[in-house]
């Protein structure tokens, strides 16, 4: 799909698109941080493909395409993202014992996600759920995994919980620069590629589809399918004339 219909979706200023709303597409909404989430993903996909043999042509085609789309994406940073990084990497330094000492800002990644209706069904005491439990006197063992189930949904310490800042998002027009260089349609179908690709790496890696089969097939079996088999081959191409 052309970036064209991004022109359907409501934006409230001509500089930003509003998270949420409609790209013109059926059931895709705009996305609150791409960027950030594409260099999630491309950065989780290329960690995940060097488990994978040098060899595996898998590897070597989805590795090329993600390091290209990857060096596309960070080439663009949003208005303020150096103030951003500044101030991010303060927060770093004030809490080692949640980030570890010296990481990057932008190898940090927090999941940006739209806010849904709660169904009020689903809301109970305190907005905590909590495990149906036996009425009745309880025996040895249930009382155990009953305090072992308390002890796991403990809150963390405030002095675990930081307050972080996101990523300023792209100007609109940077979005449609990023769809236009990587060709692929609006950068939500790219996001959606990015997941799609990043959770079959895991499937690759565990069929291990690189290695030889345990039967070999039958000579000529997929000679049908080569190239110019049914036709005499390539035309060539008209010459110029003078």
């Amino acid at each position: 799909m052309k970036s064209t219909s991004r022109l359907f979706a409501v934006v409230k200023s001509e500089r930003f698109l509003t998270p949420g709303n409609p790209t013109g597409l059926t059931g895709l909404l705009t996305h609150p941080a791409p960027r950030s989430q594409l260099i999630y993903l491309y950065s989780s996909t290329l960690d995940k493909l060097s488990r994978l043999p040098e060899h595996s042509v898998y590897r070597q085609s989805v590795e090329a395409i993600t390091k290209q789309r990857l060096s596309i994406i960070k080439g663009f940073k949003p208005p303020g993202y150096e103030e951003w990084a500044q101030r991010a990497k303060q927060k770093i330094q004030e809490h080692p014992n949640v980030f570890g000492k010296d990481r990057d800002p932008s190898s940090i990644f927090m999941s940006a996600q739209l806010t849904q209706e709660k169904d009020e069904r689903d809301i109970v005491w305190d907005n905590r759920k909590e495990p149906a439990a036996l009425e009745g006197t309880r025996t040895a063992e249930e009382r155990r995994r009953q305090s072992g189930v308390m002890a796991r949904a403990a809150v963390t310490p405030d002095a675990d919980i930081v307050q972080w800042e996101n990523e300023p998002p792209l100007e609109a027009s940077q979005i449609a620069e990023i769809e236009d260089k990587i060709g692929a349609g609006l950068i939500e179908e790219v996001i959606q590629v990015a997941e799609g690709e990043d959770k079959l790496v895991d499937i690759i890696f565990e069929s291990r589809s690189w290695e030889e089969l345990d039967e070999k097939p039958p000579q000529g079996q997929w000679d049908y399918f080569s190239r110019d088999q049914h036709t005499p081959g390539t035309q060539e191409p008209p010459k110029a004339k003078n």
